[in-house]
């Protein structure tokens, strides 16, 4: 069984994208109410509170075949007290394309309603018991999750019973403790979140290259003379192009509100639209057109008549409204150059699920990367003499970026690919087909080809020489990509490529990058002491997505990839594994809060181990332990820096040795 058939087998397995410690994650609140119909018939009515972000699945699977998780009611103590009147009905949603399981599903975000109608058979009855079993996920974690409701139909107080497990249970429950010691020596760890102030930094960046195409740069001094010279004064003409910039600024975010509207409307509607199949193929052959125009074989351009009326009614209006008409004529103008480096934001942001506000900090670094030249030369005039004149640098900087724009192409194609099961794009094809596209690139920079718009090249500039060094060494960076080894990993472009187990080759092996690992914890353990090493105890899922990420970008470095397979004895629960224990092997675990839960499968298994001896929840989660189960570091989660996990890993070794 390949990997890709166990990821769809299993269920999504949930994890956390930061460090979250000592937290289980509970985001379904429920919530009953009764509704009595007649004497002998009621309404039982379940409200799921789901927390923003997240949503749960419906009962009903769309493909029958499909392995999405569903929500399950059991409507305990039946026989002879009551029968159920229909199926338990929920509310009417439009299916969606899950890209995890890659099927149609139904799923429910905020709130979710379920009812059932019951009619009594013993009208002795006052009390009714129902256990629903349900997952929560967001867009890329999932958490299981189980809820008992006991209903009084008669509003009499309902004695809780207590709850009791048979002693084989409590043996096997009391196995799964492990009495982890050595808390007291190590501080839980905390990272913050920098997703905004990056994908910000990414929009600043594009802003930047903006300002080098020919649509933008010459624009700077002509529109800074412009202020300096028509105000009067050189404090008037210095607020006004301040003003200016603010407004170009402004235009850029105000781009992004549509999409917040989106966003309130339905939560996953940018996931939504990085999934689907057809929108991914027009991104597809729209971002072909973007690299053909910059490659000078036609032009894009905005309607001449808009920017014209733009360019009017700032002439008309004047003042501050006018400057703003000013802004709004730049960016329409510019738009032959700034349209496809803003495709290339938006559509990268909705390809990493990305939220809303994300998108407006992307724009907003945009923006003001646009808007800061024509404000700092404003305040330093004499600065404009030291910049370049414009001339055939710009037309080289557009088709380097229609190089870009056409290795992004791939990626939207290689979306759909991935959602239907194409195999047109596997991983190595992928990488080959951007490995022409670096040599088309370095070919160009070093003269051999040309374009429609180059003129005579009489020499190779600084930049042409350089950027073609820096292309051919990219071209050699992809070339283990299309090998069958551990450095084909490519973990500076994660996210870019098909992922690992899209292949050309067969993969073997269902341990991470071909270690050597346990998925049982007695057999590690035993394994660790006959070896003598120390215990990584790695909780992860078959489906995590940030387990994989862990996997592929940092525990394949060299040094961290070494004292693993040197050092250190992995041991691999995976907390969704649904294969079910045998008969003598499954319990009954009691929780803290006097529920029971049913041990069925190795998934749940694992899932109370990490439980019970660690108070948490989320995947991945690393633990380095000794043979005593002593710990030998704090426990972590996702860490992609990897120079900081390895120096977690030699700590933990370090202390084993001691």
């Amino acid at each position: 069984m390949t990997i890709k058939r166990v990821l769809l087998f299993c269920f999504f397995a949930f994890y956390f994208s930061f460090y979250s410690f000592s937290q289980i994650l509970e985001p379904v609140k429920w919530e009953s109410e009764i509704e009595k119909i007649s004497d002998t018939e009621y309404n039982l009515i379940f409200k799921a509170n789901i927390d923003k972000g997240w949503y749960i699945y419906s009962q009903n699977k769309i493909d029958p075949d499909g392995f999405a998780p569903i929500t399950y009611f059991e409507f305990k103590n039946q026989d002879n007290n009551y029968k159920l009147v229909g199926n338990t009905t929920e509310p009417s949603v439009a299916p969606v394309y899950d890209k995890i399981f890659e099927e149609d599903v139904i799923k429910f975000k905020e709130q979710a309603q379920f009812e059932q109608k019951i009619t009594l058979l013993n009208t002795e009855l006052n009390q009714v018991e129902v256990f629903v079993e349900y997952q929560t996920c967001d867009n890329e974690k999932c958490i299981p999750g189980d809820f008992t409701f006991n209903l009084s139909l008669d509003g009499s107080t309902i004695e809780k019973k207590e709850v009791t497990i048979d002693e084989r249970s409590k043996r096997l429950s009391d196995a799964l403790n492990l009495n982890v010691t050595g808390w007291e020596k190590y501080e839980k760890q905390t990272v913050e979140d920098k997703s905004y102030f990056g994908i910000f930094m990414l929009g600043f960046l594009g802003g930047l290259i903006a300002l080098l195409t020919p649509c933008v740069f010459p624009m700077i001094p002509l529109t800074v003379s412009f202020f300096t010279k028509s105000s009067g004064d050189n404090r008037k003409g210095l607020l006004n192009s301040i003003l200016y910039g603010l407004f170009i600024f402004l235009i850029y975010v105000l781009l992004s509100i549509p999409f917040h509207v989106m966003d309130s409307l339905d939560s996953g509607i940018l996931n939504t639209i990085s999934t689907n199949v057809t929108l991914n193929i027009i991104f597809f052959i729209i971002f072909i057109v973007f690299s053909f125009s910059f490659f000078g074989y036609f032009e894009l351009t905005l309607p001449q008549s808009w920017s014209a009326a733009m360019d009017n009614k700032a002439n008309k209006i004047g003042g501050v409204v006018g400057i703003f008409f000013m802004a709004l004529t730049l960016a329409i103008v510019s738009f032959s150059c700034t349209g496809p480096i803003l495709g290339g934001l938006l559509g990268s942001t909705m390809a990493s699920d990305a939220s809303a506000m994300q998108l407006s900090m992307g724009m907003g670094g945009f923006g003001l990367a646009l808007a800061l030249p024509f404000s700092l030369f404003a305040m330093f005039p004499k600065w404009l003499n030291s910049l370049p004149k414009s001339g055939g640098w710009l037309n080289t900087v557009k088709v380097v970026l229609g190089f870009i724009e056409l290795a992004l192409a791939l990626k939207f194609l290689s979306n759909a690919d991935l959602v239907e099961h194409w195999g047109i794009l596997k991983r190595e094809v992928f990488i080959g087909l951007w490995i022409l596209i670096g040599i088309g690139l370095a070919l160009y920079l070093f003269g051999k080809i040309k374009f429609p718009h180059d003129g005579p090249l009489q020499k190779l500039s600084k930049f042409r020489i350089t950027t073609g060094i820096l292309v051919v060494a990219f071209v050699i960076y992809l070339l283990p990509g299309l090998t069958n080894t551990k450095y084909a990993n490519l973990k500076l472009l994660s996210g870019f490529p098909p992922p690992m187990f899209y292949s050309l080759y067969d993969k073997a092996s269902e341990c991470p990058l071909d270690l050597n690992c346990y998925k049982d914890l007695e057999e590690g353990v035993a394994a660790a002491k006959v070896e003598n090493k120390p215990i990584l105890l790695d909780f992860t899922g078959w489906a995590c997505v940030n387990c994989r990420k862990m996997e592929e970008q940092v525990w394949s470095t060299t040094d961290v990839y070494d004292i693993l397979l040197e050092d250190y004895v992995i041991i691999s629960l995976y907390v969704d594994d649904r294969e079910e224990l045998r008969e003598e092997e499954q319990f009954q675990y009691l929780r803290p809060n006097g529920t029971v839960k049913d041990i069925e499968d190795i998934g749940d298994k694992w899932t109370a181990l990490q439980t019970i001896n660690f108070q948490n929840n989320s995947q991945p989660y690393y633990a380095l332990l000794n043979h005593d189960m002593g710990l030998l570091n704090h426990p972590r989660g996702n860490t992609p820096n990897e120079d900081e996990y390895f120096k977690w890993l030699k700590t933990g070794l370090d202390n084993f040795k001691k």
